[in-house]
């Protein structure tokens, strides 16, 4: 079973995530900033990680950065909602993410988004 970290201060977006995911198969876990999702990789070999750009204590693009450097292998999706998302995924993409999300998403693109990660 695939396991993938959904990183994200609006709990309720985690929570729609990890739900989504979990119905569709995956072992999930959560962190609210990039602190808590470096914590969890320590502990965790996952093999997704779907992260947040803006986020307190440690943004997105930071911990994208870090991942890629830590865990050169890793699957990692940048998401944002807020004004000028485009800009900050296009930069995620840059420091190291495999593929990007705008929030809000569905179900299926969610889905979409991982299998094509985790195929890859």
């Amino acid at each position: 079973m695939k396991r993938i970290l959904v990183v994200d201060d609006e709990e309720d977006v985690r929570r729609v995530a990890c739900t989504f995911l979990e119905d569709a198969g995956y072992e999930t876990y959560e962190a609210c900033n990039g602190i808590e999702a470096l914590e969890v990789c320590e502990k965790v070999s996952c093999d997704l990680v779907i992260t947040d750009l803006v986020m307190p204590e440690k943004e997105g693009a930071e911990t994208v950065m870090e991942l890629r450097k830590l865990y050169p292998d890793i699957g990692i999706i940048a998401m944002s909602g807020v004004m000028g998302a485009e800009f900050y995924l296009r930069a995620a993409r840059m420091l190291g993410a495999g593929a990007t999300l705008l929030k809000p998403f569905t179900r299926e693109e969610l889905i979409d988004s991982v299998e094509s990660m985790l195929v890859s």
